[in-house]
């Protein structure tokens, strides 16, 4: 099976469209908590805190003991990656 660039290209912007909602959406409803946490008990820097989370999800996939890997965790990982790049550029604006 040949599959179009088009088609894929459609593909991959639905994808991108997706996860750019979900974290609009959690963003409006948590506010900016990934990029400026409250640091009540963990003092770690935002990028540390991003990428422990990161570091959960991905653990969360590696002891799935069916080895199946649900929507919302791999959403959930891409926000979090994308969320990084976000922290990142706003460190080196600063």
């Amino acid at each position: 099976m040949s599959l179009s660039q088009d088609y894929v290209q459609d593909l991959i912007a639905l994808e991108c469209d997706s996860v750019k909602e979900l974290l609009l959406q959690k963003n409006k409803e948590y506010g900016n908590s990934a990029l400026e946490p409250k640091r009540i008990f963990s003092k770690a820097p935002t990028l540390e805190q991003i990428k422990v989370r990161i570091d959960d999800k991905l653990s969360r996939i590696m002891s799935t003991a069916e080895k199946t890997i649900k929507e919302d965790t791999v959403q959930d990982l891409i926000g979090y990656l994308i969320l990084y790049r976000v922290a990142e550029r706003i460190n080196h604006e600063q």
